[in-house]
């Protein structure tokens, strides 16, 4: 028992099957090609791309695992060239025993493209299925070759849901809670207030005397979407209290070794925060629309959402008076979609700084607003002949298309708006 101690909590929390995964909906779901790979026992080699605490050293685990193969694990971080050698020695016994031999390689963009190399002619054969993790871009970090030959798969960060779930399933671990008996809890699926399914009251009051609420909530928010980190913290505060008392977001934060910002992401400070960042960008005030950006992004705001503001402030505010400033704000967020954070902090910052130095205009928003209003107004006003659709002869004889011309920058004579709004315009500007 006490060894079983001596292993970090998440470890022993790790999954052992896809049933048992939380997240990664997509691939491990009933459609998902994850599923289908297990199901089919055909081994592919894959690269899975994904934020760190994301299941890629656990899927890769538990896909040897329901394949029955050998599974061998080494880190390109300190892997030398007697490492590799040895796999492949290891992986020609195993064939010649008719075993399958699956290696994963953790961090595999640290290594060199002759290393990588190295792989090609093996993964080829089939002697071995190499299965890759990395946190950055394969397309920058991983030869072609081995890319063409294997299956990339990218994996999401967790949502916050995700991560209380992991809390919640590794509570019932912690505190022997489980309602199944299960030695790790990770059989029992513990639904939250206000979802549907099996309400566990009384689960979720005992998980209560232990954490509170808002420890999980703020545990969750510090995790940033990293299952490890979550459990790991959790741990740290369970060793901190040693039972005596209850673990409080205070301790979360003691453990964790930060606060968490005071940053509601429903509440007033989320509106607020938000509602300075566009006043600062709109005012030209760089310094304070960097400051308020750099406070959301600590907070674990979404980094699309703020770049979605960014594209609305772009048209709203700029408008006419810099007709680019649309296009980097859109190129902005497309970014953030496929680099990510943190690094997606720099495109933020970029794209806030050339937002609050551009010239600024309303004259786009302000007409659009006028004439949002006018079609309330004037819903059906008729559309006048000279400028309707003529395509017929029986159209044309009523006056359809009447003295249009299709010219580059002609203009008609007539008016082009409904005289109804006509009238009201020139009523009113008197």
């Amino acid at each position: 028992m006490e060894n079983e101690r001596a292993i970090p909590l998440a470890e022993r929390m790790r999954p052992h099957s896809l049933d048992e995964v939380i997240g990664q909906k997509k691939l491990v779901g009933e459609n998902g090609i994850l599923r289908k790979i297990v199901d089919n026992k055909e081994p592919t080699s894959l690269i899975f791309w994904g934020p760190p605490g994301t299941g890629k050293t656990t899927l890769a685990r538990i896909i040897a695992s329901e394949m029955n193969a050998d599974f061998i694990e080494i880190s390109a971080v300190s892997a030398k060239k007697a490492d590799v050698d040895e796999v492949i020695a290891r992986a020609r016994q195993n064939w010649g025993l008719q075993i399958r031999t699956i290696l994963f390689v953790d961090e595999i963009h640290r290594f060199n493209k002759a290393q990588q190399d190295a792989f090609l002619p093996h993964v080829e054969s089939g002697l071995i299925t190499l299965i890759g993790a990395t946190t950055e871009n394969p397309s920058f970090e991983v030869i072609s070759p081995l890319i063409s030959r294997s299956r990339v798969i990218v994996l999401e960060q967790l949502s916050r849901d995700e991560i209380k779930e992991i809390i919640y399933r590794a509570a019932l671990f912690i505190y022997n809670l489980s309602s199944s008996g299960s030695s790790r809890g990770s059989s029992d699926k513990l639904d939250y207030p206000n979802k549907s399914g099996n309400d566990n009251t009384k689960i979720r009051e005992k998980i209560s005397k232990k954490i509170t609420d808002d420890a999980i909530e703020t545990l969750a928010n510090l995790a940033n979407g990293d299952a490890r980190t979550a459990l790991g913290t959790l741990e740290i505060a369970t060793n901190l209290i040693k039972n005596r008392q209850k673990i409080t977001p205070e301790i979360i934060e003691q453990a964790a070794g930060k606060k968490l910002p005071r940053y509601d992401k429903k509440g007033d400070g989320h509106y607020d925060t938000i509602s300075a960042f566009i006043k600062s960008m709109r005012g030209g005030q760089t310094d304070a629309a960097l400051y308020y950006l750099a406070r959301m992004v600590a907070a674990g705001e979404d980094p699309k959402f703020i770049a979605r503001r960014m594209v609305i402030f772009a048209s709203e505010d700029i408008g006419l008076a810099g007709n680019g400033a649309l296009n980097l704000a859109l190129s902005a967020f497309m970014a953030i979609e496929r680099v990510g954070m943190p690094e997606g902090g720099i495109i933020l910052s970029h794209v806030v700084v050339a937002l609050s130095r551009a010239k600024k205009s309303r004259e786009s928003y302000d007409l659009w607003q006028k004439w949002q209003k006018l079609a309330e107004q004037f819903p059906d006003a008729k559309i006048p002949l000279h400028i309707r659709n003529g395509s017929t002869k029986l159209m044309q004889d009523l006056g359809y298309g009447d003295g249009y011309e299709w010219k580059t920058g002609f203009k008609h004579a007539e008016n082009y708006l409904p005289n109804e709004i006509v009238e009201f315009l020139n009523k009113n500007q008197k």
